[in-house]
């Protein structure tokens, strides 16, 4: 990797300075658009004490639920976490701390770590838990909740194409956390399907500019389904 080439020939240079206790960013929702290789690399890494930012925590056995596994999540920053026994042992057991934020406000919360805004006002939450000692202010009639922005030690994001340059399309609903999570890392990492030469893609296409990108890799994926349903014969 040098200059504007923002590739990266293994997964161990794509995640070097991680380090414990480190914020993490992963994009994603549910199964969908996660980077499977490097969440597998900090799995092989053993880094600890994390805080993990994702709408979920994958499954057991799969994805985030890997880091489960080896106890290497602190505190969980997510969404929805209704498809991992061993999360909910561990949140239950108090091995894990668990932050749980409507999934709106979570996308919000990264949104303006990344825009560099430092917090803002929601209806969303007032009167519930999620507003516990948050600060609240009634505008228009309405009350409201200060939420604070979220920003990382490192995001790794998962998209289908990139130039060399770090520029990344995303494919359908791969989208999801995956754009927002790139701006809001002090290291974004990118794991992509495929990398062109920089001028192959179109720059109206791009959704996440290579400003925001410091690595990238091209990684393979077996995009596991998280529920599979078929009908009978």
């Amino acid at each position: 990797m040098s200059g504007f080439n923002k590739v990266v020939g293994s997964y161990e240079e794509a995640l070097a300075g991680l380090e414990d206790g480190m914020t993490i960013m992963v994009g994603g929702f549910g199964l969908c658009g996660i980077p499977e290789g490097l969440i597998e690399q900090v799995k092989d890494m053993g880094t600890s004490g994390l805080t993990c930012i994702s709408n979920n925590a994958g499954i057991d056995g799969f994805a985030l639920g890997k880091w489960l596994e080896g106890r290497q999540i602190k505190t969980m920053i997510g969404s929805y976490v209704g498809e991992n026994a061993l999360f909910e042992k561990l949140f239950i057991s108090g091995e894990m701390e668990v932050i749980l934020t409507p999934q709106g406000t979570l996308a919000e919360k990264i949104r303006a770590g990344g825009a560099g805004i430092p917090a803002f006002y929601t209806a969303t939450g007032y009167g519930t838990d999620v507003a516990k000692g948050k600060d609240t202010r009634e505008f228009n009639g309405r009350n409201y909740v200060l939420e604070e922005s979220l920003t990382a030690d490192y995001a790794l994001v998962k998209a289908w194409k990139a130039d060399t340059m770090g520029n990344l399309v995303y494919r359908m609903t791969t989208q999801n956390f995956n754009p927002m999570m790139a701006t809001a890392g002090r290291i974004t990492v990118a794991e992509v399907e495929e990398i062109v030469e920089p001028g192959e893609l179109d720059p109206e296409h791009i959704h996440t500019p290579g400003i925001y990108v410091q690595r990238l890799i091209k990684g393979t994926f077996e995009k596991r389904i998280e529920q599979r349903t078929v009908r009978s014969a």
